[in-house]
């Protein structure tokens, strides 16, 4: 066959559309080389693990599973783990940042043969990913979720929680939080496991000041007014303008990794904005520093303070560094109810729409003055318990270890995915 009357054909097939039809022609005739176009059996293909960690969603969300890849690995050393994905752009972006072994699957049919003729014990969810209701059909398997973050965020809590076998959460305020939320459920499926993300030692990204430091780590506008709690649109600008304007602060912006591509007005207008404030400050002789894709977690250490939202930043930053000053926003200016989802805030003070005029004197003080360290420690305690560093590994361990025994021996009476 000539290239050019290929070329006319594979013009003719593209202007008929994506018919089911045309598509199959095009696949045929080699036209289409996008594998999630092409549907491939992986039925009695042997491929070892115990756990598998199930991600449904698109690369644009993949920083969900990264945080937890590096306990995934330390995992593998006692259980194979298999990362299982659904988007091949998901899969390629794994790829690229673990070499933990993984595999694709576009069809239900294809998933639930892959756990069939394994030896799959365990599957853990990272996110409520809505597909992740095909691989929870599966019976033989345990299903755990863990969720991405630990937060005061509407998102923390789903009625989903109810089809996992075990939920597993940081602490105690969790356990509060599901209780509050969630009707009829049964509290047993939590299992307080820590943080074990926060045992990782990572190389530093940030080498401290002679100045103090202060970290300004606003979260994205989420899925839908709900879940939004960003101070970007809202605060962000009065914020990084007013730590500019103090001679004894150093920035460090950090946006949550899906500011950077927002198309929200408000929000990507705001990121502009400080984007704008920072390249004026750094020209005229300043030191503040941008990082859109860094490793927040691996900024701790050496900052001063930190600046947030409603968000897992937070919590992590009281988590490892208790002893430093805290701020976070409110974004609907509604200290009881601030109060009441997010009780972190009762030992840090808060921006909102009340306070943002003085927000030069609540910085200077918050920061330099801090009057919170008993407050932040008790509230350490309340969202994490007594766990120190090293031990939620230890514990996640552990806990995945006694879930795969317990189901082993279940397996002795278990009849089988076709009988």
């Amino acid at each position: 066959m000539s290239a050019s009357f290929k070329a006319g054909i594979r013009l003719s097939l593209n202007a008929l559309g994506r018919q089911p039809l045309v598509r199959r022609a095009s696949q045929l005739m080699g036209f289409n080389s996008n594998p999630a176009g092409v549907s491939v059996g992986i039925s009695n293909i042997s491929i070892p693990g115990t756990v598998a960690v199930y991600f449904g969603d698109g690369a644009d969300k993949i920083y969900q599973l990264t945080q937890w890849l590096p306990v995934l690995e330390d995992l593998h050393e006692k259980h194979e783990v298999l990362l299982v994905f659904r988007s091949v752009g998901a899969y390629k972006a794994a790829g690229k940042i673990s070499a933990l072994p993984r595999a694709f699957v576009r069809r239900f049919g294809d998933l639930m043969d892959l756990y069939d003729d394994n030896d799959l014990k365990l599957v853990i969810y990272v996110n409520n990913s809505r597909s992740n209701f095909q691989s929870l059909d599966h019976p033989r398997l345990v299903h755990v979720h863990v969720n991405h973050g630990e937060s005061d965020k509407l998102s923390m809590v789903s009625n989903k929680a109810k089809a996992y076998d075990k939920v597993f959460v940081a602490g105690p305020a969790a356990i509060k939080r599901h209780e509050a939320m969630l009707i009829d459920f049964d509290l047993d499926k939590l299992v307080v496991v820590g943080r074990p993300q926060l045992d990782i030692n990572f190389a530093p990204e940030l080498e401290p000041s002679r100045k103090f430091d202060v970290l300004y780590a606003p979260t994205w506008e989420g899925e839908n007014e709900d879940n939004n709690y960003t101070s970007i649109d809202l605060y962000g600008t009065a914020i990084v303008a007013s730590l500019l304007s103090n001679p004894a602060f150093r920035v460090i912006y950090k946006p949550h990794p899906r500011v950077e591509e927002s198309k929200t007005p408000g929000v990507a207008e705001g990121h502009a904005k400080i984007m704008e404030l920072i390249a004026e400050a750094n020209a005229a002789g300043g030191e503040h520093i941008v990082s859109e894709r860094g490793n927040i977690l691996a900024m701790f250490e050496a900052t001063d303070a930190l600046i947030t939202d409603v968000s897992s930043v937070g919590l992590d930053y009281l988590y490892l560094q208790p002893e430093k000053p805290l701020i976070i926003s409110d974004r609907r200016s509604n200290r009881e109810r601030l109060l009441r989802d997010a009780p972190i805030a009762q030992a840090c003070p808060v921006i909102d729409q009340d306070s943002i005029g003085g927000v030069d004197e609540l910085l200077e003080t918050g920061l330099l003055k801090d009057e919170n360290a008993q407050l932040r420690r008790e509230m350490r305690n309340f969202y994490f318990g007594d766990l120190e560093l090293g031990q939620s590994t230890e514990r996640f361990q552990e806990v995945v270890a006694d879930l795969i025994e317990t189901r082993e021996g279940q397996l002795a009476e278990f009849k089988g995915w076709h009988s």
